[in-house]
């Protein structure tokens, strides 16, 4: 049990399903290949959704393109302000807990369903498996912060996705035999779909040639939600766009912001996950500020600029192929134009070799009662 975990709830089960709970997006590209390896082990396990997204662009599509069951528990708690929507899951979570009676609760990420089942598990004596533990931007003006932070503290078992996220799990504190270098599960995904994605007519159908276009995702507050910031950053993929194409799936909150078209710049709506690998996969550049894309351009290879001042990921810049520049117009084209000038390299961290749920789930087993 995690230190400090209240013990109102129950001792939970050894024979109990293992609870695999996600919420949003990043989370169904985590919890497919774990899903999936357990299975192989013939270990039970049960899927909550917690309905943090909602939308079929954002959710149902993964499942149907990943082959995730159906999940057993669909709480539906849908869009609200952080406190309401955590509330919510921690409500409706509690109930599915306490009938279940899990032998472990497993969080990926860092999304407001890790931290909110996190604190339902612990707070009922269940074991907690955070996976992606230990990540760390240290700016507190990122939700996602304070969710892994929190999330870190009550788990049980702290299954690490690189070497500096296992650093920062032991200098504050935790003790070695808690956490486990397990690798990160999205290169599971990510390579054992690369080519059912690089198969789809996604690229046809936009009118795009591999290597002449580039892939913007942008759907951070900081960025978005300030209409000079958003206005800047408009201005600047402009500029790019005189000479690269540019294509932006854009973000459901985000659509409503954009104001008229931009030359060069073609917004389409939400994509699947396998459409979204293609296009990254062919890019000559992505233009990003999301935490998941610095991953999969790094396992791809891609060139990558961040359009943040702060990582929880970097190791994709130290090793892979992510710059991370902030929101300033000449930061921005400097690095757009090393890229274009081909002096971006990397490699791909260690054991993100697609095998990382294997690991997850040999220490899930090996992790003591």
């Amino acid at each position: 049990m995690a230190p400090g975990a209240a013990t109102q709830g129950f001792d939970a089960p050894r024979s109990g399903p293992i609870a695999l709970v996600v919420g949003a997006r990043p989370n169904f590209v985590k919890v497919a290949p774990l899903q999936a390896e357990l299975d192989r082990r013939g270990l039970r396990s049960i899927l909550v959704h917690t309905g943090q997204h909602y939308d079929p662009a954002m959710s149902d599509v993964f499942f149907d393109e990943l082959g995730i069951r159906a999940p057993e528990h669909h709480l539906g708690v849908g869009s609200a302000s952080h406190a309401v929507q955590t509330a919510r899951i921690m409500e409706a979570f509690e109930g599915v807990v306490l009938a279940e009676r899990p032998s472990w609760v497993v969080v990926p990420g860092d999304v407001n369903s890790t931290m909110a089942a996190s604190l339902v598990a612990a707070k009922l004596g269940a074991k907690v498996a955070h996976l992606e533990a230990g990540l760390r931007s240290r700016d507190w003006t990122m939700p996602e912060e304070i969710n892994r932070v929190v999330t870190d503290r009550v788990s049980d078992l702290l299954l690490a996705p690189s070497a500096d996220a296992v650093e920062n799990l032991l200098a504050e504190g935790y003790p070695e035999r808690s956490v486990a270098l397990v690798g990160n599960i999205m290169a599971d995904t990510l390579l054992a779909n690369l080519e059912r994605a690089r198969a789809r007519p996604v690229l046809a159908d936009l009118g795009l040639d591999p290597g002449g276009y580039g892939v913007v995702t942008l759907h951070r507050p900081s960025n978005v939600d300030d209409p000079a910031t958003l206005d800047r950053l408009l201005d600047v993929l402009e500029h790019v766009a005189r000479d690269l194409p540019l294509v932006w799936p854009v973000h459901p909150r985000v659509a409503s912001r954009l104001g008229p078209a931009r030359p060069g710049i073609r917004t389409v709506a939400p994509v699947g996950y396998l459409d979204s690998v293609a296009l990254q996969a062919d890019a000559q550049m992505v233009l990003t500020d999301s935490g998941g894309v610095q991953e999969e351009t790094t396992v791809l290879g891609v060139p990558c600029v961040t359009l943040r001042t702060t990582t929880e990921r970097p190791i994709t810049v130290t090793e892979g192929t992510n710059q991370l520049v902030g929101t300033d117009p000449e930061a921005i084209l400097h690095a757009v134009g090393r890229i274009r000038a081909g002096a971006i390299e990397g490699r791909r961290p260690p054991l993100w070799d697609g095998r990382t749920a294997g690991r997850v789930v040999d220490a899930i087993e090996g992790h003591g009662s």
